[in-house]
């Protein structure tokens, strides 16, 4: 499984909404059109209106791959360039490990407790 993170700085405060509003079909036609996509969300930040966050869940390394060259990438990045991108920071995680967070009592748990090897 590979995460990617992402924070879009743009060029005008005030196109925050319309950024959204343009990116919603694009990640519908991710979710959709593309195997291995199990997440994908541009998200308003609440604190910082220059800013839109991304998160997106895959699969693997071939999922991704093929997102890095589908036409809805491409119109993606096109669309943040209509809008004004001032600045982007990027990330890609790769996961050793998932499970809850909550035990059976139901307690947050910072350790992955039904992992035997807890680190990678």
């Amino acid at each position: 499984m590979i995460i990617i993170t992402a924070t879009f700085m743009l060029s005008d405060p005030n196109t925050q909404n319309e950024a959204i509003k343009k990116a919603t079909p694009l990640q519908q036609a991710t979710r959709d059109n593309e195997e291995g996509c199990r997440a994908y969300v541009f998200s308003p930040d609440p604190c910082e209106n220059d800013r839109v966050i991304v998160f997106e869940l895959w699969e693997d390394q071939e999922s991704l791959a093929d997102h890095f060259d589908h036409q809805n990438y491409y119109n993606m990045g096109s669309m943040f360039g209509e809008v004004g991108l001032a600045g982007a920071e990027s990330r890609k995680w790769r996961v050793t490990a998932s499970e809850p967070v909550y035990d059976d009592t139901p307690k947050a748990r910072a350790d992955f407790f039904t992992c035997e090897d807890q680190f990678p």
